[in-house]
């Protein structure tokens, strides 16, 4: 008899699954644990009198305790079987910033470059300082906002962009035959970078799991985006207070959605090119 589910020797497939790799469950090791889907950073790794367990730390600083199961983790997004380490903790790597660079200890920022990012907000200013700030005062990046995209020729115009003056935009909602993107043809040139993500604002670059919501609301179209989110969402109607809100939820780039984490690296790289002083 052949089973159209396990096969002709009837084995169900959880079964037949190839032994995972072992990966040393060792300090800071970033990783999931697949039942729960609670990730965390290795703590510690120690035997107790249910056994081997495993204690993980998230990103708000609580612990959790789990048993080192077979095929019990997910490390960058395959199965793995965490073990206890052998011999001494190694000594802790060099430390990240909040983008996921390797941190600097003891930088001092750098006198700012003549090249410029700009935004089209203060949200988007305050969401870049929060993610990338330590990364742009190394290299000497001063990040403005416009209050919308409206006059941007005239700005890149005052601006007098060239090969030591480069100037980055980023503009929200930025697709194919919208008003912000035919302005971004305007103006993009050889020292000229305009960017965008494909939210109708910066809001919903935060991923909705970091806010606590399970998604960001769908809004009518001649409905104020932010109030109607608020709305929605069972928040006062206070954009001010809705936005300390979410910003306050943001630690660091997992934090973020990747179409604006691209983004606003492509202008980082942009506006740093290499040999220029």
């Amino acid at each position: 008899m052949r089973s159209r589910q396990y096969g002709p020797d009837l084995t169900p497939p959880w079964k037949n699954q190839a032994p995972a790799p072992e990966v040393p469950a060792e300090r800071d090791l970033v990783v999931e644990e697949a039942a729960s889907g609670y990730c965390g950073a290795v703590v510690r790794c120690e035997k107790t009198a249910e056994g081997l367990t495993v204690t993980l730390e998230d990103r708000f600083g609580k612990h959790r305790v789990f048993p080192l199961v077979p095929r019990g983790f997910l490390l960058e997004g395959r199965v793995v079987t965490l073990v206890r380490p052998t011999g001494p903790a190694p000594a802790r790597g060099p430390g990240r910033t909040a983008s996921g660079s390797v941190a600097v200890p003891g930088a001092r920022a750098r006198v700012a470059r003549e090249s410029r990012i700009y935004v089209e907000g203060r949200h988007d200013a305050e969401l870049v300082e929060r993610v990338w700030g330590d990364d742009l005062r190394i290299e000497g990046v001063v990040v403005e906002y416009l209050e919308g995209v409206d006059d941007l020729p005239a700005i890149v115009a005052e601006f007098a962009p060239g090969p030591e003056r480069r100037l980055g935009v980023l503009v929200d909602h930025l697709l194919p035959g919208t008003k912000e993107h035919r302005i971004a043809a305007r103006v993009t040139g050889p020292h000229v970078l305009v960017v965008g993500h494909p939210y109708i604002d910066v809001w919903q670059a935060v991923k909705p799991s970091s806010v606590g919501i399970p998604a960001w609301p769908a809004v009518p179209r001649g409905e104020d985006w932010k109030t109607g989110t608020c709305r929605r969402l069972g928040w006062p109607e206070d954009t001010p207070a809705a936005w300390k809100r979410i910003l306050s939820k943001v630690n660091s780039y997992r934090d973020l959605e990747p179409e604006l984490l691209g983004r606003v690296e492509e202008l980082i790289d942009f506006v740093t090119p290499p040999g220029q002083e």
